[in-house]
């Protein structure tokens, strides 16, 4: 039986402030109800409209697309403190297409023009885009019952029939709620009651929903809470506790509203004038601007063969002219021409304009298209990599994935020619929304609840990362056990989970980019992603932007491309050498015996402690072996790495079950690594089509059950079929089986290899160059500098101290020497602006002479107490002045360069008398010089290491005589694992955690003259030596190494302080 009430004023978990339920939860309760409509209105923006629709239409309920728009006081562009932040509720629905198209332009221009405190449309504008839409008068806060609770019923009248003025008559409706605890609500629904009678504009029954059920009120108090930062006994606090706003049934709301029967009948004739109807699924891709006489596809075919001629490798090969005439075919049949000539375009703009772009991500290396046209660096023909798995005639959905990797500085580069090139207004940028993950959301809601912060943080603590609260409840024991015991935990736990999952703030996606064929805002609402950014975002996220057929591209910023691009500078500067990154020799003997000696620091995919041990063990010899190790390096495939490489050395023989597997795995030693070698046996074992072969893949990454077993019987026939023994074939089935969990994309695993191989081949051949470059791009984490100074020092690169006169703003090379000068923006505290005025000012008038010199030239406000203090305690005023007396003249210091500013500025006479500001002399008192301890602590604090010394360096001889050099255990964990050693050094670093039993354990870092290496301390001997464990304290270690999954850490088992004088 059709439900004779819709609810029409309904918010979901997209009304960021104070909306409870997700659109799942939304439609699940209205379809339990037994609604066949429901209305979608939250505040301000058309967030999950697509969501909602798509859903709504796959659970067979009408979806009717609204938003609570916000209206000015007066002129939507008026900003006047005090009056134009108050603003006015209305409930705008969308009838049909245009009705969508106006509300995409009204919220867009909401944001983008009217935006005050809150995103404002007015009169003015209501009535330029009412067409196709309908409208309700709103809460409480809707300015014809804002009129009403200020008793000017006349104006109210006014207001209702100027609205219906503006949606016409039959398109605008007054808005009944009954909220009996709000006490305005009765005055004001009576006032809007007489009006109706008097104007004859229909009234409409709603509830304002904001949760789903009774119960849900106090979780969405509490998300109030969180997102205002209110205490709940604030009385001031914006608050909904006072009356019910659930989703009410279609009965209660009937029983509500008994005495005004057309207040409910009438939401079904909204209900039956909104029949938006929107196209999901069919690509719009924009048009690409083609030489006169030419389509999309011929234009795409002769820019194909111009890049075939230019790879000398495809020189006769008819295979090169094959592959590459089918697969334009098939982009020809699915429409996608302009897409690869859209990308290809910008592609090539970017490397014009030496802009470093990644060789390919993703499943795009298997097209040859792709690879002739500039778009990827890798051959699909020489690494077997398949059109299909990107690409093939049968594929379902729309556009197949080009992610494009770039330089991480210079991204935004392309995005600008992007938008210059279809128009900034056929561009944006793709919203994302933060969501309440468990750890967070049980502390937000402790914190709301009023709980103690280490009751929440223990709660939270318990819950392991990735998990959900509800898998908590069924996996984790101590958690459930709390659960079932505590009443707060219970009540904390409860709310939590009504929660979790809820968007909680929007930002910009770090890499989606939106190209439209005609004006964005015809399409999809835009916004700034907030008040203090200007690049422009949709409303929509990534998926919703995929439903409408819209092209999605990841402009993806990686910082290792930044990395190579500033090496590829610097070589250029200092050798004259205009070295092509995408042409280097991929057999270099340097490169390869860089990785077999796993000096793979700074080197993309294969720095990590697990991956340098396998790189010793494997010592590869090909690209095919870092492509397989890349492929590997991850949970579940990591325990085949043994096996490759006892196979690649010949330890284990390689053997095949069928002759025609040989072809397709003896690169990877007889192991099937790779979802393309999936698909290769299906095709030459079970006479798949590559297509079908595709199909099969899918269907066993996704493991649904159904689609498995009929693969299986095809799979399994197929090789009968093709005179496969059934034992053997069935043996083949029980490979397939466990693929999902360990096969990897061969196309990502070789374009990211590639990517290794050019940083391992720039560290190999220019490494004073490419450290500088590695170290410039991790310049603000002092952490991560202090350990790739380490492995500077080891390849025998001396870097020198920040310098006044030497150093620039990031690392820099010395010329003809191994040297590397620290940058001044490496150093804590000191910010660009200041950076940026000392070195201008010493580019226009040479180096600085004194420390007086270097005062009175220096006239920025950012040279200020931190920034001198920063820079002095780190040694760059070394050449003038001890580093203690510049401390102690400070003072003075800035006090004399902000004189010598103001005389600059005014001209006047100061106490300097008229002397220049350039010529000015003074003496700086005398003061006790800092001692060498001093300065190496204030070293270690702004430049993340030791430059001047070593706290060591005085007891280097009671190290050699009583320790175990660290350099040696790491040199050889698997000789020296489990055994007993004294080590000692100077705590780096100590990181405290709690075990379960409550007790503090660390994790310390320990560094001597050779190396460092990580300290495990536990709570026992911690308590035996409870001062003992501090940072720059100086001990010796009694202790065992170890170094389970080439994780190596020292267990301590004794300690001994050394102290210095």
């Amino acid at each position: 039986m059709p439900s004779k009430f819709t609810h029409l004023h309904v918010h979901s978990h997209y009304s960021l402030l104070d909306g409870l339920p997700k659109i799942d939860q939304l439609l699940d309760r209205a379809k339990e109800m037994g609604m066949d409509s429901i209305a979608l209105t939250d505040h301000g923006n058309l967030y999950g409209a697509i969501e909602f629709y798509k859903k709504a239409k796959a659970k067979g309920i009408k979806a009717i697309v609204g938003a609570e728009l916000y209206l000015a006081f007066e002129d939507m562009h008026q900003e006047r403190p005090g009056i134009d932040d108050k603003i006015f509720h209305l409930i705008v629905l969308a009838k049909n297409e245009q009705g969508y198209k106006n509300l995409v332009k009204l919220l867009t221009k909401a944001h983008l023009e009217g935006f005050y405190y809150k995103p404002r449309v007015d009169e003015a504008l209501l009535k330029e885009y009412s067409e196709g839409l309908v409208a309700l008068s709103g809460c409480l806060a809707g300015r014809v019952s804002q009129l009403i609770m200020q008793k000017k019923y006349k104006e109210a009248t006014a207001q209702a029939l100027r609205y219906q003025d503006i949606f016409g008559k039959g398109n605008f409706f007054l808005e009944l709620q009954r909220h009996e605890n709000i006490k305005e609500q009765k005055a004001v629904e009576t006032a809007l009651l007489e009006i109706s009678k008097e104007t004859g504009i229909p009234v409409v029954a709603t509830a304002d929903s904001h949760y789903l059920y009774p119960e849900d009120a106090e979780a969405q108090d509490i998300l109030m809470l969180i997102n205002t930062g209110a205490r709940p006994d604030d009385p001031e606090r914006l608050t909904m506790k006072s009356d019910n706003f659930s989703l009410k049934s279609g009965e209660d709301m009937a029983k509500l509203f008994e005495d005004v029967p057309e207040a409910i009948s009438n939401t079904r004739v909204v209900s039956a004038m909104c029949n938006l109807e929107l196209v999901l699924g069919k690509t719009r891709l924009p048009a690409f601007p083609l030489p006169e006489g030419k389509t999309e596809n011929e234009y795409l075919q002769e820019l194909c063969l111009e890049g075939l001629e230019k790879k000398p490798q495809f020189n006769g090969s008819a295979e090169a002219k094959e592959r590459l005439s089918y697969e334009l075919e098939v982009i020809k049949n699915t429409g996608f021409a302009s897409y690869f000539l859209i990308v290809q375009d910008f592609v090539r703009w970017a490397k014009d304009h030496h802009i470093v772009v990644g060789p390919g991500r993703g499943s795009v290396g298997g097209s040859l298209v792709a690879y002739v046209l500039g778009i990827t660096n890798i051959d699909p023909l020489k690494y077997n990599l398949l059109f299909e798995r990107f690409l093939n005639a049968g594929r379902a959905g729309g556009l197949p994935d080009i992610d494009l990797d770039f330089t991480d500085l210079r991204r935004d580069e392309v995005i600008r020619y992007v938008e210059e090139k279809y128009g900034r207004d056929h561009v944006a940028q793709i919203i994302t929304f933060g969501t309440m993950a468990a750890r967070a959301v049980m502390r937000d809601v402790g914190r709301a609840l009023g709980y103690e912060y280490l009751y929440c943080d223990k709660v939270a603590k318990m819950i392991p990362f990735g998990f959900t609260l509800e898998d908590c409840l069924k996996k984790v024991d101590e958690f459930k056990e709390l659960y079932e015991t505590d009443e707060r935990a219970r009540k904390l736990i409860d709310i939590a989970k009504k929660l979790e999952g809820v968007a909680r703030h929007a930002s910009t996606h770090a890499c989606g980019v939106v190209i439209a064929s005609e004006p964005l805002d015809n399409l999809v609402p835009l916004q700034y992603p907030s008040q203090t950014e200007t690049n422009i975002v949709t409303q929509y996220e990534m998926h919703s932007i995929e439903d409408l057929g819209l092209l999605k591209m990841d402009f993806l910023g990686l910082k290792n491309l930044s990395i190579i691009e500033d090496t590829l500078k610097r070589i250029y500067a200092i050798h004259g050498t205009n070295l092509d990154i995408e042409k280097l020799p991929l057999d270099d003997p340097k490169v390869y015996k860089l990785f077999q000696d796993a000096n793979t620091v700074g080197i993309f995919q294969v720095e990590s402690d697990g991956m340098r041990r396998y790189l010793r063990e494997l010592k590869p010899t090909e690209l095919e072996d870092i492509i397989a190790m890349i492929a590997l390096y991850r949970p579940g495939p990591i325990e085949l790495i043994p096996e490759y490489i006892a196979r690649k050395h010949g330890k284990k023989r390689v053997t095949y079950i069928h002759p025609k597997l040989k072809p397709i795995l003896e690169n990877t030693q007889g192991i099937c690594i790779y979802q393309e070698q999936l698909m290769k046996i299906a095709q030459e074992l079970a006479g798949f089509t590559l297509t079908e072969a595709d199909v099969l893949r899918k269907a066993v990454g996704k493991k649904i059950k159904s689609l498995l077993m009929e693969q299986q019987e095809k799979f399994i026939q197929g090789m009968l079929k093709n005179n496969v023994e059934k034992k053997i074939a069935n043996q083949l089935w029980e490979w397939v089986l466990p693929f999902a969990r360990y096969g990897f994309n061969r196309s990502h695993s070789a374009a990211y290899a590639l990517i290794a191989y050019e940083t391992a081949y720039l560290k190999a051949h220019y490494p004073v160059e490419f450290m500088s470059a590695l170290l410039t791009a991790e310049k603000n984490d002092t952490e991560r500098i202090s350990f790739l100074m380490e492995e500077t020092r080891k390849m025998g690169i001396e870097v020198l101290a920040p310098d006044l006169n030497e150093s620039f703003s990031n690392f820099s090379v010395v010329p003809d020497k191994s040297q590397i000068r620290f940058g001044l923006l490496a150093i804590k505290n000191v910010g660009e602006n200041i950076v940026e005025t000392i070195i201008d000012e010493r580019k226009a008038n040479g180096p600085y002479a004194s420390i007086q010199n270097f005062i009175t030239r220096i006239s920025s406000k950012d040279l200020n107490k931190k920034s001198f203090e920063s820079l002095a305690k780190a040694g760059v005023f070394d050449k003038f002045a001890e580093r203690n007396q510049l401390l102690q003249n400070m003072e003075r210091l800035l006090d004399i360069s902000r004189e010598s500013a103001r005389l600059t500025n005014s001209s006047q006479q100061s106490l300097f008398g008229a002397a220049a500001p350039s010529t000015m002399s003074f003496k700086l008192q005398e003061s006790a010089p800092a001692s060498d301890r001093e300065k190496l602590v204030w070293e270690k604090e702004l430049l993340g290491l030791y430059v001047s010394s070593h706290p060591l360096q005085g007891i280097k001889n009671i190290l050699e005589k009583r320790t175990f050099p660290i350099i040696k255990l790491i040199a050889s964990p698997q000789i020296l694992e489990r055994k007993r050693f004294r080590i000692g050094g100077i705590i780096s670093s100590a990181k405290k955690i709690l075990t379960k039993t409550g007790k503090p354990m660390l994790f310390m870092g320990l560094e001597d003259l050779t190396d460092k290496i990580e300290v495990v301390v536990f709570p026992s001997l911690i308590e035996n030596y409870p001062n003992l464990f501090q940072e720059n304290k100086i001990v010796l270690i009694g202790g065992r190494f170890d170094n389970r999954n080439g994780e190596r850490k020292f267990i301590a088992e004794e300690v001994e302080e050394i102290i210095t004088a």
